[in-house]
């Protein structure tokens, strides 16, 4: 039973094709779709009741907000991002791709970080960049990623060069080896103004490394949490989640993160997509938000319930969940009421806030009566005792929905188009042939 028709692409050849969000036979929710020239195509999207589906897009804030300076669409979506005239947000996070260079070369890695001659952005053109992003709205929270940033041996001043220009959060993505072996390194990013650090953290077992990442890292994953500790750093834990690989891994994951609070600010699950490169076969049942929340729930005995999480609303609802909780002095956690300001803003000002307070430890989250002896002390409570969980499921080539795309508000930096959503600019075919990654 059909219930919603949108338009993707043909993952053989990219060519944008009509599509049907169909009820199945075992009740879940598929993406299906035909192309000409190759053929039929399903996909698993929603692992999950109709009623469950429609009410997880009940969190839809609605609205549109035309980018800054959008481009004149000629062949439209997915063709003409940078954002467009007919995008539906302005931006909020935006990935500044320092090098192509890497410490690592994982099996699975959107970037494909290696596979071309090594590069590194020149300062230059960093600098343009900062402006471009001005010019289109900014400032918007900077993702320094890459390949591996820390390679790069100016880092601090790239920073300090967008603080020159007026951005204020510097979230640095890494797979965190450099933070692991250089003593004070870590301490000499926070000196230079990174905000939080997104470490890459796909679990606590070495096999897990070896699948996703080509290597034993699990002691050089907690060595560099030290560091970052020692530091001052605020770290969020990123695990790419893979089915069979590390599913059953989230709530070790979750645990160790709350044994680690208030320094760990939280855990931002990214189920695995299937771009870029990514030696994985893809499989039949691919990991859905329900699932994912499912797994979360049963691994944790309840302690993170799947009804404690929402769908984002500056964003589609599908691309995204998130919870926050409060922890207690004896350990147990109270969720933390879900509230438009924080995941169902439209405006990128509303999101940008959010997003960096969240992360940071900047923020001051409503909560329950206070019971300590003043305000500031209360709030400061609030803030060290706030702990996030969070996921953001990116689409690939099967089951993009350029209804989805249209509403991304994480974005590539590219100087020639301008802001390009990340799941346009990281699409791949069947062939690893992309549309914008060059």
């Amino acid at each position: 039973m059909e219930i919603g028709k949108t338009m993707s692409v043909c993952p053989v050849c990219l060519a944008r094709i009509p599509a049907g969000k169909t009820l199945g036979e075992d009740g879940n929710l598929y993406l299906e779709k035909r192309c000409w020239e190759h053929g039929s195509f399903k996909t698993l999207i929603w692992e999950g009741s109709l009623d469950s589906y429609l009410a997880w897009g009940s969190n839809d804030a609605g609205g549109k907000v035309t980018p800054v300076h959008a481009n004149v669409p000629e062949r439209g979506c997915p063709y003409d991002c940078g954002l467009c005239q007919n995008h539906e947000r302005d931006g909020c996070c935006v990935l500044l791709e320092l090098t192509n260079r890497c410490n690592l070369r994982c099996p699975v890695c959107f970037a494909g970080a290696g596979d071309q001659q090594p590069k590194d952005l020149p300062l230059e053109e960093i600098s343009r960049q900062y402006d471009l992003l001005m010019e289109r709205g900014g400032p918007f929270n900077i993702q320094l990623s890459g390949g591996e940033p820390t390679l790069r041996e100016n880092l601090p001043q790239i920073i300090a060069l967008g603080k020159e220009k007026g951005f204020t959060f510097f979230q640095l993505n890494t797979n965190g080896l450099r933070l692991a072996q250089e003593q004070g390194y870590a301490a000499h990013l926070a000196q230079s103004g990174v905000s939080t650090v997104f470490l890459q953290f796909d679990g606590l077992e070495d096999g897990i490394y070896r699948t996703l990442r080509g290597a034993e890292l699990t002691d050089v994953k907690l060595r560099a949490l030290e560091a970052c500790r020692e530091a001052g750093l605020p770290v969020v834990l990123v695990p790419t989640v893979a089915p069979g690989v590390n599913d059953h891994a989230l709530g070790d994951i979750l645990r160790f993160a709350l044994s680690r609070a208030p320094h760990i600010r939280g855990v931002h699950i990214q189920p695995i997509s299937y771009f870029g490169r990514c030696a994985l076969e893809i499989p039949e049942r691919r990991l859905t938000i329900p699932a994912v929340l499912r797994r979360i729930e049963q691994q944790t005995q309840g302690q993170f319930r799947a009804a404690h999480f929402g769908g984002g609303g500056a964003e589609s609802p599908y691309c995204s969940f998130h919870a926050s909780y409060l922890r207690r002095e004896d350990g147990t956690l109270t969720p933390l009421p879900r509230r438009r300001s924080q995941c169902c803003c439209v405006k990128s000002s509303e999101a940008r806030d959010y997003v960096s307070q969240q992360w940071s430890g900047k923020a001051a989250l409503d909560a329950a009566d206070p019971d300590t002896a003043s305000l500031d002390e209360f709030l400061s409570h609030v803030v060290e005792n706030t702990f996030t969980v969070s996921g953001m499921v990116f689409q690939d080539a099967y089951n993009l929905d350029l209804d989805r795309l249209r509403r991304c508000y994480i974005c590539e930096v590219d100087s020639q188009r301008g802001m390009v959503p990340f799941c346009a600019y990281n699409l791949t075919d069947v062939n690893g042939r992309s549309l914008y990654r060059t």
